[in-house]
């Protein structure tokens, strides 16, 4: 079965292969907040990064490839949440990751263009779908120690107002933000019965 379009794996064996795979991620995210989406074309990257289009296309046969793979490999912004019992923390760390990751000019850029190219690009629509997917499991690993599991519902109730403050309100995500956002979340997961007695650590103050 070959893999979808929009997510063609790289040879993990081959450092070369590796080295310009990341070369090139490098020059893209550089160029991203420059031209726009539009006008990174294959072209233009193949010319700045060095290699030929036929590269280019191996790793990234679509446009939402290589967008998707600058999202989901941005940057080290650092405190990265590391796995842990306490729902509360771990909630908290993980949108202080995803504010901090989406403040990189290349992040938020290509963020942006999946989100609009969508509705009328089925390999952007299948990348959006991808990205909460991969990211909802990557929260629910570091959740692991808990003994919560999060629903795509679940998820959505954490991460949407963060971003609707970002890309919708054009406000300023703060620390205070964050934490009202978390107590809320919890509030509703134990409603729900989604957390064990005890389970959301305690609140700040």
């Amino acid at each position: 079965m070959q893999p979808p379009l929009h997510r063609r794996q790289p040879t993990p064996d081959n450092p070369r292969v590796q080295r310009t795979r990341g070369r090139v991620l490098t020059v893209a995210r550089a160029l991203l907040p420059e031209v726009g989406p539009t006008g990174l074309t294959y072209a233009l990257l193949a010319e700045r990064a060095e290699v030929t289009r036929q590269t280019l296309y191996r790793h990234w046969p679509t446009r939402a490839a290589l967008l998707f793979d600058l999202i989901l490999e941005g940057p080290d912004v650092g405190g990265y949440p590391e796995r842990g019992g306490d729902v509360r923390t771990v909630a908290t760390a993980w949108l202080t990751s995803l504010r901090d990751g989406i403040s990189d000019p290349a992040t938020r850029t290509a963020v942006l263009a999946v989100i609009a190219q969508s509705d009328h690009d089925p390999d952007s629509a299948q990348a959006l779908v991808r990205i909460g997917q991969d990211r909802r499991a990557a929260l629910n690993g570091l959740l692991e120690p808990s003994g919560v599991q999060i629903t795509d519902d679940e998820y959505t109730l954490l991460y949407g107002p963060v971003l609707a403050r970002l890309f919708f309100d054009r406000g300023e995500v703060t620390d205070a933000f964050i934490e009202t956002v978390v107590t809320q979340w919890l509030s509703t997961l134990e409603r729900e019965g989604a957390l064990p007695r005890g389970g959301a650590g305690p609140a700040d103050g």
